[in-house]
C-alpha cells in the first residue's frame, strides 16, 4: 500500500512539475511576444517646426529633416544638422541653393525631382536621390514617396506642370506625413490612404482656393490637416474659413493650425 501511495504522489509531483514548466514557458513566450510587438508599435514621437511658409523642419528620434529648406542658413540656427533634405520643386520658396550651400549639409541625402537636379551645383551630385512621381526611397529609417504636384485650372497649368515637382509622404515609424507642395486638389492627392498629417497649400493664384483645399482634404480623410503655404499674392489666404469647413463637414479631422508667418507683423 506504501509503496502505491509513494507512486501516485510521485506521479502527482511529476504531472504538476510538468505544468509549472508549461506555464513557465507560456509565461517567458507571452512576454516576448509582447516586447516584439512594443518595439514593432512603439515609435519616437514627431515634433514639427514651422519655419516660414512652406519650410519646415521635422525631428523623428535621432534624425532631423528639412523640408524644403529657404531663407538663408541663419534660419535654421538652433536646429539640429539635417540628415534628410526634401526640395518639391524649382521655384524660390522651395529650392534656394545659397541656403544649401551655407547649411551643414555634410552628413545629409537630399531627395528631389529631376528638375531640382538641373538647378543643384555638382557638389551635391553624391548626396542626391532623385525620385521622380511614384518612386519611393527610404533613408536614416525613413520611407519617402513622391506624390504629383500640378496645377489643374488653365489659366494656372503653366505655374506647376505635371511631372516636374513633388509632393510627399513620409512615413515616420508609425505615421504617414503628406507634405502637398505646390498643387491643386489632383486625384492623386484625393486617392491617398492612411495619412495622419496632412500639410496642404491653399494660396492664388499659384496653387488652390481654400474651398478646394477643403473638399480635398475632405476626400481622403488625414486623422490631422495642417494648413501651410498659404500666403498669396497680395492677400493671405483665410485658414479660418478652411477650418471650419472641415470642422462642419467632418468634425474627425483635426485642424491644427501653426504659426508659418512669424515675421508677418499681421
Amino acid at each position: 500500500m506504501n509503496s502505491v501511495v509513494k507512486l501516485l504522489a510521485i506521479a502527482f509531483l511529476f504531472t504538476l512539475g510538468c505544468k509549472q514548466e508549461k506555464n513557465a514557458q507560456d509565461q517567458a513566450k507571452n512576454a516576448d511576444e509582447s516586447a516584439i510587438k512594443s518595439q514593432e508599435t512603439s515609435s519616437p514621437a514627431i515634433e514639427i517646426h514651422p519655419v516660414e511658409h512652406a519650410t519646415a523642419v521635422l525631428k523623428w528620434g535621432k534624425v532631423t529633416l528639412y523640408i524644403d529648406p529657404v531663407g538663408g542658413a541663419e534660419t535654421f540656427t538652433g536646429y539640429p544638422s539635417p540628415d534628410l533634405i526634401l526640395i518639391t520643386d524649382i521655384h524660390g520658396d522651395h529650392l534656394s541653393v545659397e541656403t544649401l550651400e551655407n547649411l551643414d549639409t555634410a552628413g545629409a541625402k537630399i531627395i528631389v525631382p529631376q528638375a531640382v537636379a538641373d538647378k543643384m551645383p555638382e557638389k551635391f551630385t553624391p548626396q542626391l536621390d532623385v525620385l521622380n512621381n511614384g518612386d519611393s526611397k527610404e533613408r536614416f529609417g525613413v520611407l519617402v514617396e513622391a506624390i504629383p504636384m500640378y496645377n489643374l485650372r488653365e489659366e494656372a497649368r503653366n505655374f506647376h506642370v505635371k511631372g516636374r515637382g513633388n509632393g510627399y509622404v513620409i512615413t515616420l515609424g508609425n505615421e504617414r506625413l503628406y507634405f502637398s507642395g505646390d498643387t491643386e486638389d489632383i486625384p492623386e492627392m484625393r486617392a491617398l490612404e492612411n495619412i495622419d498629417k496632412a500639410f496642404i497649400c491653399m494660396n492664388l493664384p499659384y496653387t488652390m482656393t481654400v474651398d478646394r483645399a477643403a473638399d480635398a482634404v475632405l476626400a481622403f480623410k488625414p486623422e490631422q490637416v495642417y494648413p501651410y503655404h498659404y500666403r498669396g499674392r497680395p492677400e493671405v489666404s483665410n485658414v479660418s474659413r478652411f477650418a471650419e469647413l472641415i470642422r462642419e463637414n467632418d468634425p474627425d479631422i483635426e485642424v491644427v493650425q501653426l504659426d508659418w508667418y512669424p515675421s508677418d507683423p499681421f
